[in-house]
């Protein structure tokens, strides 16, 4: 995972928008048990007579329902002894109950993108689904069944002990993540956040069963749980439904035990040195904060987002802009006890970390003399309001952020949190970040001694029960469309009039789909194709670098200033490209998005590309070149992809190594840059898409405004790919020092997405390894807990009959050879029995659940349209897929099956550490796994996946 992507799930952040459309109870008799409670901008909260609260926040606009049961335990609330207990747990509940024994399974069936996650302050179980009142039932129900009935028995317990082993692991590879833990741990002594929600090993797998058990039947009561429900229902029957499936359950006499234990103040700095293989240098400064429910938390949250801000932050700019790091981040944990803040930066090995340590120290402590400006606080402010309304106009994500605040204390502070936000002040704000960003109240790599210590003033915790009991909040705001996704509909709702530019100019495709959303949120996506594979050889390094540098500077505006400018039109703007194609993709609302287009045009065609800008992208990039060289994952994708291509090295379709990928970097030059823009850059073959709120007339006035008079681009040429066969081959690459290992198998197929045989392909593979019911996840998994995520992928172009099926799982090095004998085993075994007319029929349903749950976003839909123009089709399409799915039976999912997957000619490569795998070969029955980074076992990107080949 790049660090830059790991950093933002770190960000614990509660973001927002728009309003919530209420319903309505005043005619509505409650369900016997069940009582009102406090209401804010259309979330309402009710208690049941056991204690348990529910959260509703209905809202029409889209078609997707979301549960999130939150329990107010994490890893926080365990003894000496328990740490993971609270993970672990989580884990034992999706073993079942007497009634249901494999829930991640039926999530599966039932097209649920479902998990569930624990924290230092709460564990939480949603699922995200396509509205149906039946599947909400069910989920509620499930719910209240593993509150009270979850079996939590050792042989379970001992079935998942090597993934949980597995997952412990999976943060291992990463030098963040490892040097985070430490940090904590070093800053925390004595409160429980010093220690990671995954907990000590020891502690993990010598787990009392009873101890577990009590652990469960302590917290997970109804009197500690919050029950969020947002998104499309009928308010009325889900109180119903929740009243009936949980007011049964008694409320709990135990008494759960009074934490007691207070963080003192930290007397002086304190440091941690990690040393690892792999990975870029890396410097971090942590500081103990008040929690999230105090006064003065916003203030420092604000200021500290605006040091860390890439480009206009002081550390930024003291570090970045000085050559002395090639990234900075910052971020705070919003705990329900005083967290903390975390500063640092990414460095290139010959850079002096000593030096950038002092540097940012410096920076962070020294701001009575370089305050913070009124500038830096409007800007920080702005980008927190644009993503808590993108949160506040998003079901699944508003779900997420009240149970992160219930976690801090109570679900209001979302709301409160917004209200501090709007009515932070500068002074309030320097003076909170002097009074905590001391030397004393730090935590970092290095020593440095103090000669006076200054002292951060005692944390504690807020009485946030007495904060928020009078909170209103603000008025709800009017409610939106109920939109229906389906293809015809989706269609029939989309202007697909083109936009003439005039003469020689050619025209814009265009995709225009106007709706009701909240906050008046539009997702719009531009693209721009030009040139030939001739004319773009030896290029492919330029042509990144000018995608990549467009918004660092034009004519009239500086990086700065661009970026200032789409964060005051609550924009957010991105540019990407490769092989003679440039995409723009903006996220805006009704009022901005065409000053967001006119202002998005403007840097694409004034761009001047700044030097000293290039030389920080060259630093960025080869930092992250080196750090992917030693990453297992990335090593193992290298390696086939090299085998697998037959190109010339001046060929845009030609697979550099690690190292040439990093001399291409290095070498391009200012001059390069700016005469590719200047030749390839213009109209010509240009597209262009937008889903939400928006006025089409002035987004075409937009646009046309513009490209008017821009030159036009070299006629654009799609270089062939045809399908490469391979001799099969097995790659054994060796990664030191490295805990995690990939396993990757690779088929080229000869298949194209048009063909008649996709679909049933499409199937089996769902069938075979992308479900939590498919073959590989069952026998590596659930049977034999070889690893914590294992997957099979198939891929098949639009243009020509070249297409792949994938095989990958992470796994400890210890187990790469019993691991490849299981996939091997599956894949033999699933060729000669074949699926089932039952798991047939599942895997449609939950398909084609999937695929309507994507088209309700509009991301997704803004993007698949853009695709569609380039291929000339449309949202017929899509729905011609789905009727295709619906016709399968099981005969003709196998006999794809058997047609296309060939286990014996897969190119496999297997990337770990050899004196790993050495001591796994001497000791085969050893089931401790060592795992690196894996993403979550739900298929969560599932739904964007499948409409990319609709």
């Amino acid at each position: 995972m790049k660090l830059s992507v790991l950093i933002a799930a770190l960000r614990l952040r509660h973001l927002a928008g728009a309003a919530l459309l209420s319903t309505s109870l005043a005619a509505y008799a409650l369900p016997a048990g069940l009582a009102q409670g406090p209401s804010v901008e259309g979330v309402t909260q009710y208690t049941l007579d056991n204690g348990l609260r529910l959260v509703l926040a209905p809202d029409d606009s889209k078609p997707t329902t979301t549960v999130n049961m939150t329990y107010l335990v994490g890893s926080r609330h365990e003894n000496y002894g328990q740490t993971g207990m609270a993970h672990l747990l989580e884990h034992m509940l999706f073993r079942g109950t007497p009634t249901l024994r494999n829930a991640l399974g039926e999530f599966s069936k039932r097209g649920l993108e479902a998990n569930g996650t624990t924290s230092s302050d709460r564990t939480n179980y949603f699922a995200s689904f396509a509205a149906d009142p039946e599947t909400l039932k069910w989920y509620l129900d499930w719910q209240a069944d593993v509150m009270v009935n979850a079996l939590i028995d050792k042989q379970d317990l001992e079935a998942e002990m090597p993934v949980v082993r597995n997952e412990m692991e999976s943060g291992e590879n990463s030098p963040f993540r490892v040097l985070m833990q430490k940090l904590t741990a070093a800053a925390y002594q004595w409160h429980s956040y010093g220690k990671t929600t995954i907990g000590a090993r020891s502690d993990v797998e010598n787990v009392d069963i009873e101890q577990l058990r009590k652990f469960y039947h302590d917290y997970y009561q109804p009197d500690n749980a919050v029950l969020f429900v947002t998104g499309q229902f009928d308010t009325d029957q889900t109180l119903e439904n929740i009243a009936k499936a949980f007011g049964s359950i008694p409320k709990p006499t135990r008494t759960l035990r009074p934490e007691y234990t207070v963080e003192p103040v930290q007397d002086g700095t304190r440091t941690v040195t990690l040393r690892r293989h792999g990975g870029t240098p890396l410097i971090m400064s942590l500081y103990h904060l008040p929690s999230a429910a105090s006064p003065e938390y916003m203030d420092l949250s604000l200021g500290i987002s605006a040091l860390g801000d890439t480009p206009s932050g002081q550390l930024y700019k003291n570090l970045v802009n000085q050559n002395l790091a090639t990234s900075v981040f910052s971020f705070d944990s919003e705990s329900h006890d005083p967290g903390y803040a975390l500063f640092g930066a990414e460095l290139k090995p010959d850079m002096d970390q000593q030096k950038a340590l002092k540097v940012m120290n410096d920076t962070l402590e020294g701001l009575a003399k370089s305050p913070l400006k009124e500038t830096d606080l409007e800007r920080i402010r702005s980008q927190w309001m644009t993503g808590w309304t993108q949160t506040y106009a998003n079901p699944s994500s508003l779900a997420s952020a009240l149970s992160e605040a219930a976690a801090s204390g109570d679900w209001r502070l979302f709301f409160l949190q917004r209200d501090r936000v709007e009515a932070a002040k500068l002074p309030n704000v320097q003076k909170a970040l002097e009074t905590w960003l001391v030397a004393s109240n730090r935590s970092n790599g290095l020593y440095i001694p103090t000669e006076k210590p200054l002292r951060a003033p005692q944390a504690t915790t807020v009485d946030v029960a007495k904060l928020v009991q009078d909170y209103t909040g603000k008025d709800s705001g009017k409610a939106v469309e109920a939109f229906d996704p389906s293809p015809a509909n989706i269609m029939a709702r989309t202007d697909l009039q083109p936009l003439s530019l005039g003469k020689d100019l050619g025209e814009v495709k265009m995709a225009l789909l106007p709706k009701g959303t909240r906050a008046e949120r539009v997702e719009a996506r531009l693209s721009f194709k030009f040139g030939s594979p001739d004319q773009l050889k030896n290029q492919t390094a330029t042509a990144a670098a000018v995608a990549s540098l467009l918004s660092t500077g034009t004519k009239k505006l500086n990086r700065e200033q661009i970026s200032d400018q789409f964060t005051a039109m609550q924009t957010q703007f991105s540019t990407s490209g490769s092989n003679g194609r440039l995409y723009l993709s903006l996220s805006s609302n009704r009022e901005n998005l065409p000053k967001a287009i006119a202002l998005a045009l403007d840097v694409l065609r004034e761009a001047n590309f700044p030097e000293d800008e290039l030389k920080k992208y060259q630093q960025a990039v080869v930092t992250d070149l080196k750090s992917a060289s030693t990453e297992p994952a990335a090593l193992a994708s290298q390696a086939i992809e090299r085998y697998t291509n037959p190109w010339p090295k001046d060929d845009i379709r030609y697979t550099p190594s690690f190292e040439e990928g990093i001399e291409r970097v290095q070498a391009v030059n200012i001059k390069q840059v700016r005469d590719f823009h200047q030749k390839f850059y213009g109209t010509g073959d240009v597209a262009f898409s937008a889903v939400g709120d928006f006025d089409k007339e002035e987004v075409r006035k937009a646009l046309a405004e513009g490209l008017k008079g821009w030159r036009k681009a070299p006629t654009y040429q799609r270089p062939d790919d045809p399908l490469q066969t391979v001799a099969p081959k097995v790659f054994d690459i060796n990664t030191p020092d490295k805990a995690n290992a990939f396993y990757l198998a690779d088929l080229g197929l000869k298949l194209q997405d048009s063909d008649a045989d996709f679909p049933a392909v499409y199937l089996a593979n769902y069938l075979l390894g992308l479900s939590e019911t498919s073959r590989l996840w069952n026998r590596v998994r659930v049977e034999d807990g070889l690893s914590y995520n294992v997957r099979s992928q198939v891929e098949a172009s639009s243009y020509e009959p070249n297409g792949s099926w994938k095989v990958y799982a992470i796994h400890a090095p210890s187990n790469s050879e019993k691991l490849g004998k299981t996939i091997d085993e599956v894949l033999t075994q699933t060729l000669k029995n074949g699926f089932s007319e039952q798991e047939v029929k599942e895997g449609v349903n939950a398909l084609l659940n999937y695929r309507r749950l994507s088209r309700s976003q509009d991301t997704v839909v803004s993007s698949a349209w853009l695709n569609y123009l380039d291929l000339g089709r449309s949202f017929e399409w899509s729905e011609k897929m789905d009727q295709e799915l619906q016709k399968l039976n099981a005969e003709q999912v196998n006999a794809a099956l058997r047609k296309y997957l060939k286990p014996k000619e897969m190119v496999v490569a297997i990337a770990a550490d050899h004196e790993r795998q050495k001591q796994g070969a001497a000791a085969p029955e050893a089931q401790e796994t060592e795992q690196g980074q894996a993403p979550a076992p739900a298929p969560t990107d599932a739904p964007a996946a499948l409409e990319a080949q609709p």
